[in-house]
């Protein structure tokens, strides 16, 4: 892709009107200072000191992060949170990033997910806060009804479940399959799923997956020493064959594997001679796909994009980076520059 097509693509992102619909988890992070140590006078142990804290928008929040960093013009985001801080403080995260949150259900019968991270000079342990029930029916409807009266406006639905506990999070398998009947409803429109467990139970909409969940889903061994493009792209046919969609396949450091016109194509990714962190690159190339899809580029500049968002993330080291238009473009100049 050359310059000025990209500039092409990244000029209509103002005009999109993209629904996010999925779970939201609440980051926090803690910077303990361990030189302030000091025992509990109730229990003797150790009370470690916050020195620090932050917040962000995490999970389905992470996409839109991105995409409100990349300069979309509507955001719109559907889920479930707790009436509790944790369910305020996401909607001010979310609101101050310029998202519609007006979809978003809140009830006393649900925790607001959330992710604690206690940060220790050494790597510590991570603190999760989850719902274990099945999220109660009334709400799953109330979920449905919401996406469906978004869906006739937006560009695209993109699709985010983050939990791995079955019927926990706000897509529930009822969920998937009433957004099923709306894809067949209307098939022009673009559905993007993206899960961390349950990515092959979607039908008739467009998912994403990394080539190791490509490999299972197929039955085939999952190696992660050994990468083998002609083996992802078979894993694309007969997952397509599955989901009558388009297949998009991630494989970390070799590039997004999309099909372009009957021709299978692996658009590399960025490279990197800097220090990564990977945290938030998958949701940022979901960002990056999903924009330039609703801009009107072709899979092939979407997985482009995609890569691009991904690399500018992966270098924002220790914290779920986001990608930005400016930011984009400075890292396509440094590595596509035209002489």
């Amino acid at each position: 892709m050359n310059r000025a097509r990209l500039q092409e693509l990244l000029s209509r992102f103002s005009q999109l009107r993209i629904v996010v619909a999925g779970d939201l988890f609440l980051d926090r992070w803690y910077e303990i200072d361990t030189q302030l140590n000091e025992p509990s006078l109730e229990t003797g142990l150790t009370a470690y000191q916050i020195v620090k804290k932050r917040s962000a928008a995490g999970a389905a929040g992470t996409v839109l992060n991105n995409l409100s960093e990349m300069g979309i013009g509507h955001l719109e985001v559907i889920s479930l949170v707790g009436e509790d801080g944790d369910g305020w403080e996401m909607l001010q995260r979310l609101n101050e990033r310029g998202v519609d949150t007006s979809k978003v259900l809140q009830s006393d019968r649900v925790v607001t997910p959330a992710y604690i991270k206690p940060l220790f000079p050494e790597e510590g342990n991570r603190f999760d806060v989850k719902n274990f029930s099945p999220t109660p029916e009334d709400l799953q409807e109330e979920i449905i009804r919401r996406i469906e009266a978004s869906l006739a406006d937006a560009d695209a639905l993109v699709l985010l479940e983050q939990v791995c506990e079955v019927d926990t999070g706000v897509i529930t398998s009822h969920v998937r399959n009433a957004i099923r009947q709306m894809a067949l409803r209307h098939p022009d429109k673009l559905i993007y799923a993206d899960s961390r467990a349950f990515i092959h139970l979607y039908r008739d909409v467009v998912i994403k997956c990394n080539n190791l969940e490509a490999a299972r889903m197929t039955g085939r061994e999952a190696d992660e020493e050994h990468f083998d493009r002609e083996e992802v792209f078979r894993c694309m046919d007969e997952l397509k064959q599955i989901t009558h969609r388009p297949v998009i396949i991630t494989c970390n450091r070799h590039g997004v594997a999309v099909e372009e016109g009957g021709k299978k194509l692996l658009v590399p990714a960025v490279r990197h001679s800097c220090p990564i962190d990977i945290c938030g690159a998958g949701d940022a190339c979901t960002a990056g796909l999903v924009s330039a899809l609703c801009a009107g580029g072709s899979y092939a500049e979407a997985a482009f994009l995609g890569n691009l968002s991904s690399g500018v993330t992966v270098r924002q080291i220790g914290r779920t980076g986001a990608a930005g238009q400016e930011a984009m473009l400075r890292l396509y100049d440094e590595q596509w520059k035209e002489e």
